[in-house]
């Protein structure tokens, strides 16, 4: 496929319907119904957050069967989507009802085993903010399913390594014995992301959610970061690929594809959603787009603000029950 390059600070075309000509594809509607206008072996990537059936604004909560059996035939359209050697990531994270914990994606896992995909990662996307919980252990992660079509796939490893912590290892026996025995470009990143400092200097990747102080931060309840997408992108996929997102919210996955010079394909039934993203689109060919650079480190206080000291009122009762 000729790859289709769009210049930064120009207005860039965004279809509404699939067209092979076009490298930006939005559509506002249904997915299932949009996914069967679609080309069958179309996308190398297909990555989403589908609705978790919690109650979200835009989503009816319904008995976690049912929930799964809605998304059965959108899966079925997925694949059929999907090439050969593509990838879908599938991220979710825990449907709750009366403190009772259901892990969506062991759910999800059973679906796309039966329709023959092949699970190569379940990856832990660890946050360190979120809500909190009263009756059980505050959650503080969710799943990325690593699903591929086949056994041949698009996997670019070096693109997503990270820095050794131990570079000067050398072979100590074999023929390479006394030769270093790491990869100059670093080493396999561990299934456990947590973005921290220095540009992905640990095996963990701590990647905030977006919540209020996130740069990224629009009206969406469960808006997942740009970065958390960017390593999909760079290990499954090359340049000039199509990336779908069927629940494509305010367009974050459509961004980090478009960023690493991606085709992409996106589409949500909510109006305000679609018209975020076009604009967060616009802005992002633009230069106005604020997103969180990968690796950018996470915040950790210095005990020195205001926040982050004990209040006056714990101490005075820590002291009251001391005496």
């Amino acid at each position: 496929m000729k790859k289709r390059e769009l210049s930064l600070f120009k207005a860039p075309q965004i279809a509404e319907s699939f067209t092979e000509h076009q490298a930006i594809v939005l559509h506002l509607g249904d997915a299932y119904e949009f996914l069967q206008t679609i080309p069958s072996d179309t996308a190398t990537l297909i990555i989403t957050s589908p609705p978790y059936n919690i109650g979200k604004e835009y989503e009816k909560r319904v008995r976690i069967d049912s929930y799964l059996t809605q998304q059965e035939p959108v899966i079925e359209e997925l694949i059929r989507v999907l090439r050969d050697d593509g990838s879908i990531c599938w991220q979710v994270g825990n449907f709750v009802e009366n403190s009772e914990v259901f892990p969506l994606d062991i759910y999800y896992y059973c679906m796309f085993k039966k329709k023959g995909l092949r699970l190569r990662n379940r990856i832990i996307w660890y946050f360190g903010h979120g809500l909190h919980a009263s009756k059980r252990f505050s959650g503080r992660y969710e799943t990325v399913l690593w699903f591929t079509k086949g056994d041949k796939y698009v996997f670019n490893l070096d693109p997503v390594r990270v820095p050794s912590k131990y570079p000067g290892k050398r072979h100590f026996k074999g023929p390479n014995i006394g030769q270093p025995s790491g990869n100059p470009l670093g080493k396999n990143p561990s299934d456990i992301w947590e973005f921290v400092a220095q540009e992905w200097d640990k095996e963990l990747w701590n990647i905030p959610n977006v919540k209020a102080n996130h740069p990224e931060k629009t009206i969406h309840p469960c808006q997942y970061p740009i970065e958390l997408v960017e390593r999909c992108v760079l290990a499954f996929t090359n340049e000039g690929d199509w990336v779908l997102d069927p629940y494509s919210g305010v367009g974050s996955t459509l961004i980090a594809g478009l960023k690493h010079n991606r085709n992409v394909i996106g589409c949500d039934k909510e109006t305000a959603y679609v018209e975020i993203a076009k604009k967060r689109i616009v802005d992002f060919y633009s230069g106005d787009l604020k997103i969180r650079p990968i690796g950018k480190a996470v915040y950790v206080p210095t005990g020195r603000e205001k926040i982050s000291q004990v209040p006056d009122e714990w101490n005075k009762n820590n002291k009251k029950e001391r005496q």
